[in-house]
């Protein structure tokens, strides 16, 4: 049997055993669970949010998807109506390097049903490394909840229109209204038969050469004489381009542009000499004396024409007097009875005495 001292010494042995293993499991636990490694530099930092959405403390600080650290506190703060919610953030310095004072914090989900994070995202981030007791600008993401809340009123939109398609649908199989007729009525079917019966024997006619438009398709005729119009028209463009002809002259004779280029200077000489007030056409156009006289004469016949309207003077009665009227009407009746009677007895008016002394 072994001494007792043998026995101390394997109890002492166990038991030495046991606390070193345990020292070692502690160790490692803490080195896990502190990111960046047990002697790895650690910075505070704050953000603020509107909402925890569920955030732990403890929860991971990850920046671009690698946890940097852990959440250590989570309060509500006073005198921040917008952001009361504060988040302290122990990270490590390991990535330091992409760590800026401007870079923003969201709280994230991971997966649907996951744990809530806190995102750091440096993508636009310019600013100097963040220091210990920095503050971080904060970033809001869209929750599930307020996703469903938005898209709500489009379920109901798209409820209401579903079933107004469903009415319409039914209303269509009912046989009503213009589509429901064009699909369930009978009559209209059979007419729209007849009607295809009817052009099949409109083409038929016309591939036997039948009606007006028979021979034009299969006459050799109509082809030949559409050949002939479109040769005369090849000839009639050839001698335009020839220059033949009078229309072939306008086109390729040298001299009409030569012409139509000098009328063209004339005239602008005309008009360069009547804008210098040269000739007759020029001192009418630049002599305020003849447009005074033009004007008072243009004057002088707007008061004629009103006169006349009016009926004043002896040209504006014979317009307006119904004397005038009156009196030659019954002139020319007088005279047209004179010219009947004589028509009837001509010896009463055409006899002629005479008398010899």
């Amino acid at each position: 049997m072994p001494s007792q001292k043998q026995l101390k010494w394997s109890q002492l042995r166990v038991g030495l055993t046991v606390v070193i293993a345990s020292i070692i499991l502690m160790v490692l636990i803490f080195m896990m669970s502190n990111t960046g490694g047990w002697f790895t530099q650690k910075i505070y930092l704050k953000a603020y949010f509107d909402n925890a959405e569920g955030l732990r403390q403890g929860a991971p600080v990850r920046l671009a998807g690698v946890d940097l650290g852990n959440v250590t506190k989570i309060r509500v703060v006073q005198g921040r109506p917008t952001t009361p919610v504060e988040v302290t953030m122990k990270v490590a310095t390991t990535y330091n390097f992409d760590l800026h004072k401007d870079s923003l914090a969201s709280l994230t989900t991971a997966g649907v049903l996951g744990e809530t994070f806190v995102d750091i995202d440096s993508t636009v981030a310019k600013g100097p490394a963040a220091q210990d007791g920095d503050t971080l600008a904060t970033r809001s993401a869209p929750e599930i909840q307020d996703v469903v809340r938005a898209s709500q009123g489009t379920l109901e939109n798209l409820d209401s229109l579903i079933k107004r398609v469903d009415r319409i649908i039914g209303f269509i199989e009912s046989g009503q209204g213009s589509i429901g007729k064009v699909i369930y009525d009978t009559a209209l079917y059979d007419q729209l038969n007849a009607t295809v019966a009817e052009f099949k024997s409109l083409m038929d006619d016309v591939q036997s050469g039948k009606g007006s438009l028979g021979p034009l398709l299969t006459s050799d005729e109509a082809y030949k004489k559409a050949i002939a119009a479109l040769d005369k028209v090849n000839a009639m463009i050839d001698d335009l381009q020839a220059g033949k002809g009078s229309a072939g002259k306008l086109l390729k004779d040298p001299q009409l542009y030569d012409n139509t280029n000098k009328t063209v200077a004339n005239i602008r000489q005309l008009t360069d000499d009547m804008n210098a007030g040269k000739g007759a056409l020029g001192k009418f156009t630049h002599d305020q004396e003849f447009a005074n006289k033009l004007q008072e004469t243009m004057n002088n016949l707007a008061a004629l024409s009103t006169s006349l309207e009016k009926g004043e003077g002896s040209a504006g009665k014979f317009f307006k007097d119904p004397t005038l009227y009156d009196n030659s009407t019954q002139v020319l009746l007088e005279v047209r009875a004179l010219l009947k009677a004589i028509r009837e007895d001509p010896k009463k008016y055409l006899t002629f005495h005479v008398k010899i002394f």
